[in-house]
């Protein structure tokens, strides 16, 4: 039991932040990581010589790809008793704030399948290999949609993006 505690504990901090930044909400993302240690700790015997992060990553991101699913054919319901102030938004007050959500908001543009690779891989610094085990796909794969989610978060930020050309009009010069 030490052992996993020695283990698993140092990880927390990680698993919080990219729970945070798949489901958006600081209380569902604790409560998904609070179900992803209660997994873990009640299949400790099962899993595999290796990396615990990449183990822990993986029950993480399949619990929460559950929660999508069921919240896809349930729709999102929040009683108005429960509810915190962060279900309710609130305006920026400072700069940084609003570039910092400009981000998330262009992150969460990206497709699924390109965003979770970003994430593992820029945000929690798994490697290639660890990120095609969490994900399950090939390492390849990994690799081109690493690739292609970096160049259309750049667009983005960079206001290049295909939806950002429908705001643009083009000028014709008459002589």
């Amino acid at each position: 039991m030490k052992d996993m505690l020695l283990q698993v504990e140092p990880l927390i901090p990680a698993l919080r932040r990219y729970a945070r930044a798949l489901v958006r909400n600081r209380a569902n993302a604790d409560d998904l990581v609070q179900d992803c240690l209660e997994r873990a700790v009640s299949r400790w015997y099962q899993r595999r010589d290796g990396d615990v992060r990449a183990w822990l990553f993986t029950i993480l991101h399949n619990l929460a790809i559950n929660q999508f699913r069921k919240s896809a054919t349930r729709g999102w319901h929040v009683p108005i008793d429960e509810a915190n102030q962060d279900d309710f938004g609130e305006a920026a007050a400072q700069e940084q704030k609003l570039m910092y959500q400009d981000v998330l908001d262009k992150l969460a543009r990206l497709p699924e399948d390109q965003r979770a690779v970003l994430l593992l891989v820029a945000v929690e610094d798994l490697s290639y290999a660890d990120a095609a085990k969490v994900l399950n796909i090939p390492l390849g794969t990994v690799m081109s949609r690493l690739s292609r989610a970096r160049e259309r978060l750049r667009q983005e930020i960079e206001g290049i993006a295909d939806n950002a050309s429908t705001n643009v009009v083009s000028l014709r010069s008459e002589k």
